[in-house]
């Protein structure tokens, strides 16, 4: 089911196992397939979160990195920000700006700041197809002083009745994906590991204070059609035929429908912040 990427993502299924997830270009820009439905399924950022950030920053000029459809971006400009996206996929930018979002079409790494700067770079969801020392390095180069990095994303699962019907009918009808030896379920534990990654990754670059690591609990309903809607923006799923895709979500139907058609989901939104540091000071 979807989770947290190893990185998920966003909430992602477990990515294919390689070394370097942000070279996995295929699959990274695979989200873009049905730019409009990940728009609308997808669930948005605890506002806690958004107002900490805002709090934090020196002011209110936002570069979102990998920026999707705009989910995060458009919550930051509800809280008074000034936000700028940066999308690799051309899909994925052009259905932010029918959303009315300023979108530049590039990797964070290939992206060309021309002498802009920002009170904070923001990753939602996304940190995982970026070079994790590569992109800290850049976030602080285009920064002002004490601006804020942050790097978040959900942890989910859904219930065991829905998420073993999932795992059964992804193994049986993709028996060659490295998505398929994957559990049904997975630990927060393992999820806030990568997060504490992510921290050591940016106090390597010693261009930043000591990373903080933020927490946020919340619940939300779905119903049958709501979850079956969200299933295919999911990495595991957005790049399987339609009759692969169908059995699916046949089959995780049929689970929900012996649930009574809804459940609630228990998430965990996770982050990791770090302020950059004052100029010319290591920080280690």
């Amino acid at each position: 089911m979807p989770t947290l990427p190893r990185e998920h993502e966003q909430p992602e299924p477990a990515r294919p196992r390689q070394a370097r997830p942000h070279q996995a270009r295929q699959m990274a820009e695979s989200f873009g397939t049905d730019a409009h439905r990940y728009d609308r399924a997808r669930p948005g950022y605890p506002e806690d979160l958004v107002a900490r950030v805002v709090a934090r920053s020196p002011g209110p000029g936002v570069l979102d990195v990998g920026a999707g459809t705009g989910i995060a971006a458009r919550q930051f400009q509800a809280a008074g920000c000034t936000v700028l996206g940066v999308e690799p996929d051309t899909r994925m930018a052009e259905a932010a700006r029918a959303r009315g979002l300023r979108v530049e079409v590039s990797t964070f790494e290939a992206w060309e700041p021309a002498g802009r700067t920002f009170d904070a770079v923001i990753a939602a969801q996304s940190w995982h197809w970026v070079d994790p020392v590569a992109g800290a390095v850049k976030a602080a180069q285009v920064l002002r002083p004490r601006g804020l990095l942050a790097i978040f994303g959900h942890v989910f699962e859904p219930p065991a009745e829905v998420a073993e019907p999932f795992a059964a009918a992804y193994r049986r009808v993709v028996p060659d994906s490295p998505f398929g030896d994957q559990p049904p379920r997975r630990p927060l534990e393992m999820y806030q590991a990568v997060y504490a990654t992510i921290a050591e990754r940016i106090r390597e670059t010693g261009r930043f204070d000591g990373p903080e690591q933020w927490r946020f609990d919340w619940e939300r309903p779905y119903t049958r059609d709501e979850w079956l809607d969200l299933l295919p923006t999911t990495g595991g799923l957005t790049r399987l035929r339609a009759d692969q895709l169908a059995e699916i979500l046949g089959a995780v139907g049929r689970a929900l429908d012996a649930l009574g058609g809804r459940f609630t989901m228990h998430y965990t939104t996770l982050a990791t912040t770090a302020v950059r540091a004052d100029a010319g000071r290591a920080v280690g």
